[in-house]
């Protein structure tokens, strides 16, 4: 169950790292809101997830699920450079929380 509420907090840390795009630099009052709510919740199961989980191989997941979803919506959302060598790199973080996730022990 911890890898799983780890997941659900890599998602959030996506959501609010795009959030900090759209609320402009803590701007506009709406998007904030939401990126600060996806921030809180995120952390929230981070810890969650790090009762079980070991700290370092938690925490490795965590920031890697939000950057490839973050560089991935990048990409999708906000027109950026969509370059060979950067979706291999973003594919070499996914081998990482793979490799981390079975050398873990994860189910």
């Amino acid at each position: 169950m911890s890898w799983w509420i780890l997941f659900v907090a890599g998602l959030f840390e996506i959501a609010w790292a795009i959030g900090l795009e759209y609320s402009d630099g803590l701007s506009k009052p709406l998007p904030t809101l939401g990126t600060a709510v996806a921030l809180a919740i995120s952390m929230l199961l981070l810890a969650q997830a790090v009762k079980e989980l070991p700290v370092g191989t938690a925490y490795a997941v965590w920031t890697g699920i939000g950057a490839v979803g973050t560089a991935s919506l990048g990409i999708v959302l906000f027109d950026e450079p969509a370059t060979l060598a950067r979706i291999f790199f973003i594919g070499t973080i996914v081998v990482g929380i793979v490799g981390l996730h079975l050398v873990s022990g994860g189910s």
